[in-house]
C-alpha cells in the first residue's frame, strides 16, 4: 500500500489545516484505491506566532494625527495606491460619466484640445519636470496624450479638475515605473504632491498651493474604507492571514525540528512513500530529502512551490546553487500554475530530475496559490505518477 505524506504550506492553522488534508485525501484517493494518506501538520508546533502577543505591531495611526478615522479629513494614501496599480483611473471613471460624443458647432474648440496643447509643451521639457520624482515623465507625457480616454474625460470634467486629473495620472505613472523596476529610492508623499501640484499648474489648474490630493469621489469609496478595515486588522492580518512570512523566516532560520518531525514520521511508515507538499511544505520536504536519504520515499510532488527559487538565489538551507540535486533524491514532479506568483520552475535548474507541469486554476493570483486542492488537474497528475 502506498502511503502518501501531505504537507501543507504556509499560514495554514487548525481548524483549516483538517479540512485541508481531508480534501487532498478525497481528491487523491477518488483516481486511485488503496492509498494511506499521511497529514503532516507542522503549524501548530513549528509554525510562527506572535509570542509577546503582539508587542512589535504599531498602533493603528495614519500619518500621525492619531488614529485613522473615516470621512474627508483622511489622507489619500489609499487612493495612490489605486493610481500605482491603475493611473489610468481616475480619467477612467470620468469618461464613464461623460455624454455621449456629440458634433460640435461649427468654430467650437473641442474640450480637450487645450490639455492637449499644454501636454505638448509639457512633452518638450522632458524628465525636468519630475526630477525629484525618478525618470519617466516624458514617456508618461507621451502615453497621456495619445490615450483614448482622455477625450472624453475632457468633455465631463472642467478645466480646473482635468488638469489635476491629468497631473496625478502623470505623477501616478513615474512611480509605478519606480515601483516595477524595484528602485531602491521611492519619494515620499511631500515630493509627490509637490510634483502634482507643480504639473497641474502647467496643464492649467488655477492656482491653489502644492498639495493636490487625489479628491476623486469614487475613488475614495472604494480604497478609503478598505484601508482603514486593513490598518485596523493589522494584528489580525499578522496573526492569521499572514503568518506565512513569519513562517517562512522561522524555517529558514530554525527548520531543523520540522525537518526531523518529517524524518521520524517516514521512518514509521512501509514503502512505497510518496511526498505530496504545498507551498514552504515543498521547501521542506526537498530540505529534508537533500539532507538524509530516505530510500522508502519513491516520489516528491511539490505545488507552488517556492523550492526551486531558493536554490537559484542561494537561500535554500540544505544546497547551494550549483551543486547538483544529489543522487537518493527521488523523481520529483512539480505542479506550478502560471498565475501562482508564489510557484517556481525546477527542470531548468536540475535537468532530467525535476518534471515541471502547469496547471490552471482560472484564479488571479493571490487566489491561485491556494486553489491547487481544489484542481482536478493536480489530482490527476498525481495520480498518474503514485508508485
Amino acid at each position: 500500500m502506498t502511503a502518501v505524506v501531505f504537507i501543507h504550506g504556509t499560514g495554514v492553522r487548525e481548524p483549516g489545516f483538517s479540512a485541508l488534508a481531508g480534501r487532498f485525501a478525497a481528491g487523491v484517493s477518488a483516481l486511485r484505491g488503496g492509498l494511506r494518506v499521511v497529514p503532516y501538520y507542522w503549524g501548530g508546533a513549528h509554525g510562527a506566532a506572535l509570542a509577546a502577543g503582539g508587542a512589535s505591531l504599531p498602533p493603528a495611526t495614519g500619518t500621525g494625527r492619531g488614529p485613522l478615522a473615516p470621512g474627508p479629513g483622511d489622507d489619500d494614501t489609499a487612493d495612490w495606491a489605486v493610481l500605482y496599480a491603475d493611473p489610468y483611473a481616475e480619467l477612467a471613471l470620468a469618461a464613464a460619466g461623460s455624454a455621449p460624443a456629440e458634433e460640435l458647432p461649427p468654430g467650437s474648440v473641442p474640450p480637450d484640445l487645450r490639455v492637449r496643447a499644454r501636454l505638448a509643451d509639457l512633452l518638450a521639457e522632458g524628465d525636468g519636470p519630475a526630477a525629484e520624482l525618478g525618470p519617466g515623465l516624458a514617456r508618461a507625457v507621451a502615453d497621456l496624450a495619445a490615450h483614448p480616454l482622455l477625450a472624453p474625460a475632457a468633455a465631463s470634467l472642467a478645466p480646473d479638475d482635468l488638469a489635476e486629473v491629468a497631473a496625478r495620472c502623470l505623477t501616478a505613472q513615474v512611480v509605478a515605473g519606480l515601483l516595477d523596476t524595484d528602485a531602491p529610492l521611492v519619494p515620499v508623499g511631500v515630493t509627490r504632491d509637490a510634483v502634482v501640484g507643480r504639473l497641474a499648474a502647467v496643464l492649467g489648474a488655477s492656482a491653489r498651493g502644492a498639495e493636490r490630493g487625489v479628491r476623486s469621489l469614487a475613488l475614495r469609496v472604494a480604497s478609503s474604507a478598505a484601508s482603514r478595515a486593513v490598518v485596523r486588522r493589522r494584528r489580525a492580518l499578522t496573526e492569521a492571514a499572514h503568518p506565512a512570512a513569519g513562517d517562512v523566516l522561522r524555517y529558514l532560520s530554525r527548520g531543523e525540528a520540522v525537518r526531523a518531525g518529517l524524518r521520524a514520521l517516514i521512518a514509521g511508515l512501509e514503502p512505497p512513500v510518496a511526498i505530496v507538499a504545498h507551498s514552504l511544505g515543498g521547501i521542506i520536504a526537498l530540505d529534508t530529502l537533500v539532507l538524509t536519504p530516505l530510500p522508502q520515499v519513491r516520489l516528491l510532488v511539490t505545488a507552488g512551490s517556492q523550492a526551486p527559487f531558493l536554490y537559484e538565489s542561494g537561500s535554500l538551507p540544505s544546497l547551494e546553487h550549483p551543486a547538483s540535486l544529489p543522487a537518493h533524491v527521488p523523481d520529483w514532479l512539480n505542479l506550478y500554475d502560471p498565475r501562482d506568483l508564489l510557484s517556481y520552475l525546477g527542470a531548468g535548474l536540475f535537468p532530467g530530475r525535476v518534471t515541471d507541469i502547469a496547471v490552471d486554476s482560472r484564479q488571479p493570483f493571490p487566489a491561485a496559490h491556494s486553489a491547487y486542492w481544489t484542481n482536478s488537474e493536480v489530482y490527476r497528475h498525481i495520480g498518474e505518477r503514485l508508485p
